[in-house]
């Protein structure tokens, strides 16, 4: 089957990967010069499957109401005044109760740990480098109220046999003892010793090369218009270059993935939540951190991608820009300044923003949709780099009409039907 996948970011390649080893003629189209140039380019490095969690949680509107005004800020609300904007925060608020929290992060931990298990058969059969370390994920809890509050999450752990350590302060010097230089207040933090790390952006090219060894084609600098359809369903896709045509069309654009669907009366609810990394040479290794440390109250992830240090984070609502905001890049040092100080050199540290195509419910969208032809993998949020390879391998399975090994009804578009 001629498969034609519109994105070549991290998920697209991999939807890429698993459709051609599935035996598809596979062509992606992207706007870009290269593969993986946008939001894959400099997320924060993790791999945290045991981490994956809806940003819409109980508590959360309460939270957001103080953290609008801290001087570090893990949210950023400059709202645009249209409908798209308010219909997805209104169904973001919908999803703040317990029973919606344990079933969406149910929904992620499932995805997110098969994921997991399908990127260490890629690397072991192919021997991907990426700056990949296997050293575990500690979430840092500078406050006792954050520590006690972790109940929900260890359940859930727990019901997917996920292995995890609840550590005191010297529990967390001892996974990471660049900490011992801090001075900063630290109650504790919840350790998943499976979780990974790696620069995604290595990873998205390497891989895209791999697809190129398989015949993969690859149309970079060729802007996806719109979505050309009939009541037999999709027909072509419109490029500046002009039509494509294919058996099937994958629709793995990130953000922009709900504006194409739109046209064809699909109710896609991805919206680009802004996030903002910077990146610093090392240059006191026994300072830096060994793998990725989650700061809870600032909601950064600092991991170490070889002879850097990314810091990554912060949730802006702030449209469809992606410019840099200088007092976000304050944010981020104050992070790795306060738990590692000294590790980075933050003077020489590149500044980047990208957006998250993140879905009401932190769950991406993946699967057929009722347009004949038509299949998404889009909505990932800040978990792509997370998500990627089990996302991929499912969307090949479904392409291929052979049952997914997880479970993939609740991951389609249709559980936003009313």
């Amino acid at each position: 089957m001629r498969v034609l996948i519109l994105g070549a970011g991290v998920v697209g390649v991999t939807s890429a990967w698993y459709a051609a080893q599935a035996g598809h003629d596979v062509t992606v189209v992207d706007r870009q010069p290269g593969a993986g140039l946008e939001t894959s380019f400099a997320n924060a490095g993790e791999i945290s499957p045991g981490y994956a969690s809806p940003w819409a949680g109980p508590g959360i509107p309460q939270k957001a109401v103080r953290w609008l005004f801290m001087r570090h800020a893990p949210l950023i609300l400059r709202p645009q005044a249209d409908l798209e904007t308010v219909s997805w925060l209104l169904a973001l608020l919908r999803n703040c109760t317990s029973d919606r929290y344990a079933l969406n992060k149910s929904r992620m931990v499932r995805l997110a740990e098969y994921s997991r298990d399908e990127l260490a058969a890629l690397r072991e059969a192919v021997g991907i480098a990426y700056d990949a370390r296997m050293q575990g994920t500690l979430q840092l809890f500078r406050k006792a109220a954050q520590l006690d509050g972790i109940a929900k999450d260890v359940e859930v752990l727990r019901q997917y046999g996920v292995p995890f350590e609840v550590l005191d302060r010297a529990g967390c010097e001892r996974a990471e003892p660049g900490l011992r230089q801090s001075a900063s207040p630290i109650a504790g933090g919840l350790r998943l010793p499976n979780d990974e790390t790696g620069d995604c952006f290595k990873f998205t090219q390497a891989l895209a090369k791999l697809c190129a060894a398989q015949s993969v084609r690859f149309l970079h600098e060729t802007e996806v218009q719109r979505l050309r359809a009939d009541a037999g369903g999709v027909q072509a896709v419109v490029t500046d270059k002009g039509e494509l045509t294919a058996d099937a069309y994958v629709v793995a654009m990130g953000s922009w993935s709900a504006r194409i669907v739109r046209p064809l009366g699909l109710r896609l609810p991805v919206y680009p939540v802004k996030g903002y990394s910077i990146t610093a040479p090392i240059v006191a290794a026994d300072r830096a951190p060994e793998s990725t440390l989650l700061d809870e109250t600032y909601k950064i992830a600092i991991t170490r991608l070889g002879e850097r240090i990314r810091v990554g984070g912060m949730a802006e609502i702030s449209g469809y820009q992606a410019r840099l905001e200088p007092r976000r890049r304050r944010t981020l040092e104050y992070s790795l300044e306060s738990l590692f100080p000294g590790a980075g050199d933050v003077g020489q540290a590149t500044f980047w923003a990208g957006l998250r195509p993140m879905t009401p419910d932190g769950t991406p969208v993946i699967g057929a949709t009722p347009v004949p032809g038509l299949f998404l993998n889009t909505g990932h949020g800040t978990l792509g780099w997370t998500m990627a390879c089990g996302s991929g391998r499912v969307l090949a399975d479904l392409l291929s009409g052979r049952p997914a090994q997880i479970e993939t009804a609740d991951l389609a578009i249709g559980r936003y039907r009313r």
